[in-house]
């Protein structure tokens, strides 16, 4: 089996302000191993954008961790030195491209003025940006990018462009783990291609060991990870291979999610969309058991008192006690 790079255990994270408290995450368990390429996908609000922040330690300030662990090559990150986290684990380990990450790069400078403030962030050494063209090049032409882009301002990039840098610029440093929020949003069609193209193509060559990304949109996910995470109302449902659950979703929310969207088979002739009954929860008063009951067409009076752990099904987990084994 191969080895773990990023562990978590009932990872929690909630929002506090004027507003109360929001249950973002609650009780959410994963581990990625090297060669995985993991979605997370669910409807909006359900928690995907919150957990994949928890796993990077510094989250957005609203977002507040209130337990459990997340383990990233043997670092705990959320009870280290802030420091070891920003130099070793982030600059080694992991690296998050968040999907405002088209307005990240500084508008008054060239990608290579930026980066060379990145590296002396980074080593704490000066780098000029010359120095910084020269280094980073050589990997924009590694993925194929020309690195004649690193002499542009980024007003002068196409959305594409920006990202593909967003992601050049990521993975330089060659981490394990690459997190990445929305990886196709905002771009055209064709863009959106090249992007997974080259998200695929950095893992097969092994630039990064696993990736994790969360999207709205399930067929670019399928096109891009081997691993599917269904999240609802800030916990799973149902966590298994990419094709197993988009071809036989056995949580009923997988199933009624997967009905919901567009087919992702090409013969889409006949076929409808149907809708999922009810509303997410309001996860700032949740219901009890199980997230989905109110909206369940097979709920049963435990769903209603109790939260299901994950059962081994068909080689998957499935949050569902329609999956509880008899005694």
């Amino acid at each position: 089996m191969s080895r773990e790079i990023l562990e978590t255990k009932d990872l929690k994270g909630y929002y506090r302000g004027t507003f109360g408290v929001v249950q973002g995450v609650n009780g959410i368990s994963l581990t990625v191993r090297e060669g995985d390429r993991v979605a997370i996908a669910g409807e909006s609000g359900c928690g995907k954008t919150t957990l994949i922040e928890l796993l990077t330690g510094t989250p957005e300030p609203l977002l507040h961790y209130e337990g459990g662990e997340v383990i990233v090559e043997g670092y705990d990150v959320w009870h280290i030195d802030p420091e070891v986290l920003r130099k070793e684990v982030k600059c080694e380990h992991l690296s998050y491209v968040p999907q405002s990450s088209l307005n990240s790069l500084n508008p008054t400078k060239r990608l290579k003025e930026f980066l060379a403030d990145m590296l002396e962030e980074r080593t704490g050494e000066e780098h000029t940006a010359e120095d910084a063209r020269e280094m980073i090049g050589e990997h924009f032409e590694r993925l194929g990018l020309n690195k004649s882009l690193l002499d542009r301002y980024p007003h002068e990039l196409s959305g594409g462009q920006k990202q593909r840098a967003n992601i050049a610029i990521s993975t330089f440093a060659e981490p394990s783990t690459l997190l990445i929020d929305e990886p196709t949003s905002s771009l055209d069609v064709t863009s959106q291609r090249r992007m997974v193209e080259l998200l695929v193509d950095i893992h097969e060559r092994e630039i990064i060991d696993s990736l994790v990304a969360v999207s709205h949109d399930l067929g670019v996910l399928r096109q891009l990870c081997n691993r599917l995470a269904v999240m609802y109302g800030g916990t799973f449902t149902e966590v298994g291979m990419m094709d197993d659950i988009v071809e036989d979703p056995l949580h009923p929310y997988s199933r009624l999610l997967l009905e919901s969207l567009v087919p992702l088979e090409r013969d889409v002739k006949g076929k409808s969309l149907k809708s999922i009954p009810g509303s997410p929860p309001d996860l700032r008063n949740p219901p009890p058991g199980c997230k989905f009951h109110p909206r369940c067409p097979e709920c049963m009076e435990i769903c209603k008192k109790k939260m299901p752990p994950g059962f081994e099904e068909d080689g998957r987990e499935v949050y569902c006690w329609l999956f509880e084994e008899e005694d």
